[in-house]
């Protein structure tokens, strides 16, 4: 198929269920931020999975070839997985600047990194239990999860990411071996801080891919809409994925109108092509869609392409985020038709 649809990660949680306003009110928690949850503790697990139910159907419903759980279960993109380690203190949390320079709450890093039990297996189990698409789960990546977190242990960050990226690596495998279609891993300080990403970052990526033999995918972008809102018009890194095991590429291009030429740079990997803009609350036509996804095609191959939103779509009001995938599901078509696959 040309032009298959997916999304980066995250669907919008409803309202029974997270504290929408308090989640939007604050930068995404690094440590567990349980407060954000309406439902009590005893009931908390049905709830999400009710929660995740509904994600699933919807992007059934507005036509997605690839599905994710919705990260429902989740209070970030990374705190689920990184508080799960050993070697963290999280009772006595530390501090680091978030990529929009606050300081923010962080796990401690106290002992070794090691991977104590699989995290995500069980979500990604209830995902296929609940459809019969193509499913795609995520994992925080390793040199996000160190510049997410306070060091006190470790001589270098070099070797910090090196047990994080061993952690990732493990979780991966098992996920590919639960059947896991696609894995993602999420990167988005390797664009905030490229000096350390080129310096250690990208080894530790391709540590976390290790014998790594299914699909998989690095998102790299310039944060949440909601919570950043200037965007560059280009990566600080990106073309240094061409050097990543990685089968896929997820990149933003809408609401920053990337210049797509560094796309040319990307050694021939598949592109998921952020083509949903996250801060216009608008919802597209499916012309601008394949327009935006027309200014790719300027520079990769057709079969390259995945269309996808630009980043997570956790902070947008739930039918916004809907009619936003149903236009991207409907300019897929339009690209189809255009180019013979319909």
């Amino acid at each position: 198929m040309l032009f298959p649809t997916t999304i980066v990660g995250s669907y919008p949680q409803p309202e029974w269920l997270i504290d929408r306003a308090k989640l939007a009110g604050r930068f995404p928690p690094r440590v567990r931020a349980r407060e954000l949850w309406r439902i009590p503790e005893p009931f908390l697990a049905e709830a999400q999975d009710d929660a995740t139910i509904v994600a699933i159907r919807a992007q059934e419903e507005a036509g997605l070839d690839i599905v994710s759980d919705g990260e429902i279960r989740r209070e970030s993109y990374s705190n689920r997985f990184a508080t799960a380690l050993e070697g963290v203190d999280l009772d006595n949390p530390g501090t680091a600047l978030d990529r929009s320079g606050h300081p923010n709450p962080v796990p401690r890093i106290v002992g070794r990194i090691r991977r104590k039990r699989a995290v995500e297996v069980d979500d990604l189990l209830f995902l296929k239990a609940h459809t019969d698409r193509k499913t795609k789960i995520t994992v925080p990546g390793p040199f996000t999860m160190l510049q997410q977190a306070q060091n006190d242990f470790y001589g270098s960050e070099e070797e910090a990411a090196m047990d994080y990226a061993a952690a990732v690596n493990e979780e991966i495998q098992d996920l590919f071996a639960s059947g896991a279609d696609v894995v993602q891993i999420d990167e988005p300080y390797m664009q905030a801080r490229p000096e350390k990403a080129r310096q250690y970052g990208l080894q530790a990526l391709n540590r976390a891919l290790e014998g790594v033999e299914g699909t998989t995918c690095v998102h790299i972008c310039f944060g949440y809409a909601a919570v950043i809102h200037a965007r560059p018009s280009g990566y600080s890194f990106l073309p240094e994925l061409a050097g990543c095991k990685c089968r896929q590429v997820s990149i933003e291009t809408a609401q920053s109108h990337l210049d797509t030429r560094v796309l040319r740079e990307l050694g021939g990997k598949q592109v998921l092509v952020g083509c949903l803009d996250l801060n216009d609350m608008e919802v597209e036509t499916p012309q601008v869609v394949a327009d935006r996804i027309r200014r790719a095609l300027e520079h990769v191959k057709p079969e390259q392409v995945i269309l996808a939103p630009d980043c997570g779509m956790k902070y947008l009001p739930r039918d916004v985020a809907w009619g936003k995938l149903v236009a991207m599901v409907e300019g897929a078509k339009l690209l189809r038709r255009e180019f013979g696959a319909a």
